[in-house]
């Protein structure tokens, strides 16, 4: 084969990557952050998940509207945020193209196909879980096994967050589903925090990382 027909083929193989890697990135509707902002649960607010969501998914060639799956206290009056109302209707689809639910009641369900191998980055890659070495299965959530936020008066947010203090809390997952306790297998509601600064959560087996969802 000439070289110029080497070229030739090179340039194809190329172009057609290229468009395979706009139509997964066109597909994609879920993912977990390949990496959080490193302030811990100090996230800006929801504003600011969602803002950071939004900005990973524009590099990895998304055009989608974006929502942190994340609860938020009631503040100044206003009715509590549950995550499973901010993240829209589904169906969702992980940067393999592999449809993790179908909806929100899906979601929450034990139909659904959240796993190690499933959860993955915007970037397609599979996040460390236990066993692995750093772990960070633990996911930033605040919410409760069914989507919704606490309503027991406790903070589950580190402070609807906007807090990277050493105190505090906020409600994690696991998303490889393993770890011990009764709840250790869930993907949005294992446990609590011990502290809110980046410090605490890798101490606890996380990396300050959340779930990212298109709500179109």
């Amino acid at each position: 084969m000439s070289k110029t027909l080497i070229a030739a083929a090179f340039a194809a193989a190329t172009l057609l990557s290229g468009a395979s890697s706009a139509q997964d990135a066109g597909k994609m509707s879920f993912f977990i952050t390949s990496a959080g902002p490193g302030k811990g649960a100090e996230l800006g607010g929801l504003e600011g998940a969602d803002r950071h969501c939004a900005a990973l998914a524009a590099k990895a060639g998304s055009k989608k509207e974006w929502r942190a799956y994340l609860s938020g206290l009631s503040a100044d009056g206003k009715t509590p945020v549950n995550a499973r109302d901010r993240i829209g209707k589904g169906p969702w689809i992980n940067a393999k193209g592999v449809v993790v639910a179908t909806g929100v009641d899906d979601l929450h369900s034990a139909n659904n196909k959240l796993s190690k191998d499933n959860s993955l980055t915007e970037k397609g890659t599979v996040v460390n879980g236990r066993g692995d070495t750093p772990n960070t299965h633990d996911i930033l959530t605040g919410s409760q096994a069914d989507g919704r936020a606490f309503a027991d008066g406790a903070d589950h947010t580190c402070k609807n967050w906007t807090s990277s203090a050493a105190d505090g809390s906020a409600n994690l997952g696991h998303h490889d589903r393993q770890g011990g306790g009764a709840d250790g297998t869930s993907w949005n509601a294992a446990h609590p925090s011990k502290g809110c600064g980046q410090e605490n959560l890798v101490a606890t087996g996380g990396a300050g990382l959340f779930y990212c969802f298109a709500t179109n």
